[in-house]
């Protein structure tokens, strides 16, 4: 997880001035900065439901904030991010945590039990697309993401070893 938190780091830091929020014309509404926030706070919700001993919350967050216009902001919520991964051991990850998800659009919710690594996973899983989604908007604004970005460990090792 802080490996891929990282990754979308070091694609924010060699970003040029004003792409971050400019809005995208591929992905509707989207902007880098929207994507980030979206991709950090998947694994914010899974350590605060951690921390909080409440269940983990996907759903409800905090939109139109200073990370999603703000790349400093983004990068220092990042290694706060990986601070706290990086603190977190084997029991830690085995630890049976509940979440709360929302399963129709009309807000009807669930709660469903899991464990903190099987979340993190998800919210590992989940960023890989949304970097897809970052290095297509960089493209647009004519900014080349490196080649592994954005794509899920598994084809990497189909393309590298072929199995």
């Amino acid at each position: 997880a802080g490996a891929v938190l990282e990754q979308c780091a070091r694609f924010i830091q060699c970003l040029p001035e004003g792409c971050y929020a400019r809005e995208s014309r591929l992905i509707r509404g989207g902007t880098i900065g929207k994507h980030v926030r979206h991709t950090v706070d998947h694994f914010a919700a899974a350590v605060g439901g951690l921390d909080a001993g409440e269940p983990i919350d996907y759903d409800h967050r905090s939109r139109e904030v200073p990370m999603e216009t703000t790349p400093s902001v983004a990068i220092e919520a990042i290694g706060r991010l990986r601070d706290r991964l990086g603190s977190l051991d084997a029991p830690a990850m085995g630890r049976p945590v509940r979440i709360r998800v929302m399963v129709a659009g009309d807000g009807t919710e669930a709660t469903l039990d899991s464990s903190l690594g099987r979340e993190l996973h998800f919210a590992f899983h989940h960023a890989v697309h949304h970097h897809a989604m970052l290095k297509a908007i960089a493209g647009e604004f004519g900014v080349e993401a490196p080649s592994e970005f954005g794509i899920a460990p598994s084809t990497v090792n189909y393309q590298r070893t072929g199995a």
